[in-house]
């Protein structure tokens, strides 16, 4: 795991309340989910193939093992696994070039966090190489660290990218909120054990006990991040 940056922040109180907010990336906090797609459906059509809407709710939120398995069933185009990854990563970075847009209420939010000293740290399915060029855009400066999913030993769905940074972080999982975009990131939360507040980008989330959902990150504020913790211990 590589330390991006370490703000002086304590974890709040030694009662029952938040100790810290771990942030997906992709969809989250920036609007790549666009870019990822943009990236894959271009490079399956240069090999005659049409991706559509369904695939793409297939797709969303990665990790990258499970979009390459999924598109080589989906369909013929004679490249193995690597080298799949290889191209779809390159039209990315590409993609990045001019920078990343932030989601709606994400600065906002972040310093909100910085404000108030709660710690945050970014866990992401993308890899080391993609989360640092898009720190670039999104603040490195806001996170005690990140987690890239070339880092633990599985990825999400698996709890492990969020058990991993509240251990580092000397936290319970059960008062680390997590905020999430799509299905596999909230699976990955909850199976950790951590509440989650959900903003779906492109496959729908359903409410559930211990999830919040919401149409935008705008909404969420630090009194919202303390009662959805306050709900579970």
């Amino acid at each position: 795991m590589t330390t991006i940056s370490t703000p002086t922040t304590s974890l709040e109180g030694t009662g029952g309340g938040l100790q810290a907010v771990l942030l997906d990336m992709d969809g989250t906090l920036v609007d790549t989910e666009d870019f990822w797609w943009q990236a894959e459906r271009s490079l399956f059509a240069e090999f005659g193939h049409v991706l559509d809407e369904a695939d793409r709710a297939h797709v969303v939120g990665g990790p990258m093992t499970r979009v390459i398995d999924y598109l080589l069933a989906r369909t013929d185009v004679p490249l193995a696994p690597a080298e799949l990854t290889v191209l779809i990563n390159q039209r990315f970075v590409d993609l990045l070039a001019d920078g990343v847009p932030l989601m709606p209420g994400a600065e906002r939010l972040l310093n909100t966090l910085d404000a108030h000293g709660v710690p945050a740290a970014l866990v992401s399915a993308s890899h080391r190489h993609i989360i640092d060029i898009v720190l670039r855009s999104l603040g490195a400066e806001h996170f005690a660290f990140s987690v890239a999913g070339d880092e633990v030993p599985r990825t999400k769905p698996h709890p492990d990218p969020y058990l991993a940074a509240a251990a580092r972080l000397g936290a319970d999982p059960a008062r680390c909120v997590v905020i999430e975009d799509a299905p596999t990131g909230v699976r990955a939360a909850e199976a950790a054990g951590c509440p989650v507040i959900a903003v779906p980008s492109v496959a729908p989330i359903e409410p559930a006990p211990g999830r919040t959902v919401l149409p935008s990150l705008e909404l969420v504020d630090l009194e919202l991040l303390r009662s959805v913790v306050a709900a579970r211990v």
